[in-house]
C-alpha cells in the first residue's frame, strides 16, 4: 500500500498574497507552495492571475481547510464544485484535507475537531474520503489532527490513520508540529508515532511553529502557525526523514507573516534535513 508522491522531494512553503512577486521572481529549484484552495474559490482577480502565473513556474500543493471530512453533515455542494474546477483549472501536484470535522448540523465552526478513534469513526470518514475523492476525481492526502485533550479510543492515532488510508485509498500528510503538541498536550509518544506509520504512505510532511496557552504556559502548546518552526519540531522532522526517506516537507505559516527572506531561510533548514534523508537513503 502505497501513495504516488507528485510534489518534489524538497521543502516547499505556504505562498502568500505578501510575497507573490517575490515567490515568482525566485530560482531556487525544487520549491513548491502550498495554497488553501478556499482563498482562490474566486470567478477572477489578481489572486487568480497570481496563481496562474506561478503555477507555470512551479509545483503546487492545494491543502484545504473546509470539506469536514469527519463530519455528519452532507458535503456543502458549491464547496466541491469550487475545488473541482480549481483542481481541473490549475492540475496541482497533491491535493490534501483534515482527517477532522468542522461543521455538525450546518454550523460550521472554524476549528479542525479530531474524531474519536474507533471502528466506527474509521468506517465512517473512510467512506466519507472515498466519496470526496470521487467527487473530485483525484485521491487525496489526509492529516493527523492536533490533539489538546486526551478521549476515550480504540487504538492509536498512527493505527487509525493507518486503516482509514486502506479503507479508503487515500495517502498520509504527516504534520510534525501537530504530533509534537499533541505529544506534550496528552502525552503521545513522538519517536513511536513516527515508527507507526508506513513509509509508502507518506505524501507530505508539514511543519510549523506553534505557542504557549496565554494561561498555562509551556505546560499546554496551540498549534497556532504563528511562530518559526521550533528546534525540537526540526529534530523530529530529521527522524521522521531517516524513518521515512525524503518527502516533500512544507514550512507553514498562517500568521505574523515574515519576510519571503525570512522564510526562505526556514525552508532552507527543512531542506537540509530533506538532503540528508537523501543521503541516509542513496537517493540521488
Amino acid at each position: 500500500m502505497s501513495v504516488t508522491v507528485n510534489l518534489p522531494r524538497a521543502a516547499g512553503i505556504s505562498l502568500k498574497p505578501d510575497h507573490y512577486r517575490a515567490a515568482l521572481d525566485d530560482e531556487i529549484p525544487d520549491l513548491w507552495f502550498e495554497v488553501h484552495p478556499e482563498n482562490y474559490m474566486v470567478d477572477g482577480g489578481p489572486r487568480l492571475a497570481w496563481l496562474n502565473a506561478l503555477r507555470e513556474e512551479r509545483a503546487l500543493s492545494f491543502h484545504g481547510v473546509g470539506a469536514s471530512l469527519g463530519g455528519l453533515d452532507p458535503f456543502d455542494k458549491d464547496h466541491l464544485l469550487g475545488l473541482k474546477r480549481l483542481i481541473d483549472r490549475f492540475q496541482p501536484e497533491q491535493v490534501s484535507e483534515h482527517a477532522t470535522f468542522s461543521a455538525h448540523d450546518g454550523r460550521y465552526h472554524a476549528d479542525l475537531l479530531p474524531l474519536p478513534r474507533t471502528g466506527e469513526a474509521i468506517r465512517h470518514l473512510s467512506s466519507r474520503i472515498s466519496d470526496f475523492q470521487h467527487a473530485i476525481g483525484r485521491q487525496i492526502l489526509i492529516e493527523n489532527p492536533t490533539n489538546y485533550l486526551p478521549f476515550a479510543s480504540e487504538l492509536d492515532e498512527p493505527d487509525f490513520l493507518v486503516e482509514v488510508a486502506r479503507q479508503s485509498g487515500c495517502g498520509l500528510l504527516i504534520d510534525l508540529n501537530n504530533v509534537w503538541v499533541s505529544a506534550r498536550n496528552v502525552g503521545l509518544d513522538p519517536s513511536r508515532y513516527i515508527q507507526g506509520i508506513p513509509p509508502g504512505l507518506v505524501g507530505e510532511v508539514h511543519v510549523a511553529g506553534h505557542s504557549e496557552d496565554p494561561e498555562l504556559g509551556a505546560a499546554f502548546l496551540i498549534d497556532s502557525h504563528d511562530a518559526p518552526v521550533a528546534a525540537d519540531v526540526f529534530d523530529l522532522l530529521e527522524a521522521a526523514l531517516r524513518q521515512w526517506g525524503p518527502k516533500p516537507v512544507l514550512v507553514e505559516r498562517d500568521g505574523n507573516i515574515p519576510s519571503f527572506e525570512e522564510l526562505m531561510a526556514e525552508r532552507e533548514a527543512a531542506q537540509v534535513r530533506v538532503r540528508s534523508a537523501r543521503k541516509c537513503h542513496a537517493i540521488a
